[in-house]
Order: structure tokens, then sequence, then C-alpha cells
């Protein structure tokens, strides 16, 4: 006997992926646990995210919104208006925000006379009118993410980029470098920061361990997007830019799998970037997810994670919104804070 002989088909890649229909490819190993109707989901990260909480609607599972409002001005894309969070350090630093750990000292930046959020810098389009009304916002939109962490019983959230602008006064991480949207105040000062495999593991730790203090049961599915780098801030080609932030991202998610209970690593961005896909769920940017991408992400997402038990009927604030839906259509693209550093 060699070690390989009483290894499944799903070990060796010429039974498990070079001989199989590309569709019939399953990545997936071990489920720690399903989602069941009765659970409230919640789902954060970078764009890829989003088509995360499309499907889970489509499905009729509950996805908590906890911020209301028009789909045009950004609301329901996640459960609280945050936009896209991109690395982990901005995970952490939300749940701080959120419950009062943590108050950055650059607050409000600003750009031809309208004030902007550093943390969700396109939440309103051409910022806000007075400083008054974004602190309005962002206190009301911070006591939605707090109903968020203390209502979820699963966060799903997709790892996006190791890559991130750090403020040099208290280390508060923005999703866009100053001067893509707006102007921090003068003398603000932030540095590029690409975090590494430990410090992207500690912050989700931290970010799981804070969150299960409201949460004790909380479950989480940890996700990698298979959408490249838009552009990178150091001085490596783009390409190996996106191979060293994928790499990192992938080898965190496993390791913070394997540490943390009801903590699971999902692969999508496996099936979507496979060999044995090629390009054929990539537009031609190389970069847009095309809807039969999205949709073979989530069918296998559906047969590993959805359970399909009965359950009591939703609750107001847990059903799927047909107008939010008809809105979805309207507002059909996703949207990538990252894709205003390219225009």
């Amino acid at each position: 006997m060699n070690p390989y002989q009483r290894q499944p088909n799903s070990a060796f890649w010429s039974r498990a992926v070079a001989r199989l229909h590309p569709d019939a490819v399953d990545p997936v190993g071990h489920v720690p646990f399903r989602i069941h109707r009765d659970d409230l989901v919640a789902t954060a990260g970078s764009c890829f995210a989003q088509h995360i909480s499309r499907a889970l609607q489509e499905r009729g599972f509950p996805y908590l919104v906890t911020e209301t409002g028009p789909i045009t001005r950004n609301y329901g894309v996640y459960p609280a208006r945050f936009g896209n969070i991109y690395t982990a350090r901005q995970l952490l630093q939300l749940f701080q925000r959120a419950f009062g750990l943590f108050e950055p000292h650059d607050a409000i930046w600003h750009r031809d006379g309208a004030f902007f959020d550093p943390f969700r810098p396109q939440i309103e389009t051409g910022g806000f009118a007075t400083p008054d009304d974004l602190r309005s916002d962002r206190e009301s939109h911070l006591e939605a993410v707090r109903r968020m962490f203390e209502s979820a019983g699963v966060l799903i959230f997709t790892l996006g980029l190791t890559e991130g602008w750090v403020s040099n006064h208290d280390g508060a991480v923005v999703p866009l470098a100053p001067g893509v949207v707006a102007e921090p105040p003068e003398g603000t000062v932030y540095s590029a920061r690409n975090f590494s495999v430990q410090e992207t593991v500690d912050d989700l730790r931290n970010a799981i361990r804070l969150a299960r203090i409201l949460q004790p049961n909380l479950k989480v599915i940890l996700t990698v997007s298979p959408v490249p780098l838009i552009a990178t801030s150091g001085d490596q080609h783009v390409l190996c830019a996106t191979t060293y932030s994928k790499a990192v991202l992938r080898v965190a998610a496993e390791a913070v799998a394997n540490a943390e209970p009801a903590v699971a690593y999902f692969p999508s961005y496996e099936i979507i970037t496979g060999a044995h896909n090629g390009r054929r769920f990539l537009a031609d940017d190389l970069r847009t997810v095309l809807p039969e991408g999205v949709a073979q992400v989530m069918n296998v997402f559906a047969r590993h994670y959805l359970s399909t038990r009965a359950a009591p009927a939703l609750s107001a604030r847990a059903r799927p919104d047909p107008e939010r839906r008809r809105q979805d259509t309207d507002v059909a693209a996703v949207i990538c804070d990252e894709e205003v550093i390219d225009r």
C-alpha cells in the first residue's frame, strides 16, 4: 500500500478535474454546517460578495438588511450601507468603529465643496452637502452595523485585496487612496500597505471573536474574490501583484477555517479561475465575472450549504423585498468602489 491508494477520487487531478466536464468539477471539501431558512444571513467584502447576497434572496433565504432605502443610493447592496470592504483590517475596524472601540482621527474628506466619508467614499454620489449631514448619516449607519452584528446568524465574508491605504496617524484603513474620490484634511498622511498572511489571519480571527461576543453561535463562511486587482500601488506588475494578493488571502482563509470552530472556506475563487474553465466565466476585461460564472458558483454553494428543510415564514425584516428585486434589475451592475481608480 502507498498513502494515495485509499484517497478518494477528489484527491486526484485526473479524476476530479481533467477528465470531467467543467460543470461537473466540484472542489468543495468538508462542510461543517448548513444554512437554514430561518438563519439570518449577512454578507460583506469585495464587490463579488454582492452576487452571493442576490443569489440567496433569489432562492428564498433570508438576507439581513438593517439599513434601508433606495438601491439607487446604495442601500440594500449589503446589510448596512458600508460599501465594499476589501481587506480583513477594514472588517475588523468596521466592528470597532460601530461599537465605540475605535474612533479614527480622520473623519471627513472633501472635494469641490462636498464632503465624503473616507470609509465609504462613494455611498453618496457627489458627497454630502454639509459635514453635519455626513455625521448624521454615519451615526445612523453605524447603528445599522451594530444591529447587523447583533442579529446575523451567518456571516459570509469575501476577501478581495491585501493592498490598502493606512493613516499614519492612527492606522485607520480606507478603501480608496486619498485623491481618487476626495481629499483628506491638509497635513493628513496615508501610506500604501500590503497586508501579510499573518496580519490577515489575525484580523479575521479578531473580527470573528468580537462578533461572537454578541452572537456566540455565529457561523462564518470565507471566500476569496476571483476578481483581479484593477491596479496596484506597488512596483510589481499588476499580474504578479494579483497573484500575491490572492495567494495571501487564500492561505489566510484556510488558516482561519482550520483554527476557528464553525468557520468554513468556500472555493468561489477556484471555481471561476480554475484551469478547467479557462476564461469562459470572465468577460473580455478578464475581471468581470459573467452571469454563468456566478450561477456556477451559486449552484455549487447551494448544493453544499443551503438546507432544503421546511422553515417558518420569514419575518418582515428578513423577507426578500420584491421592490428591491425590481430595482436590482434596474441597477444590475455590481458596485465596485475600486473601478473609479482606472476611469
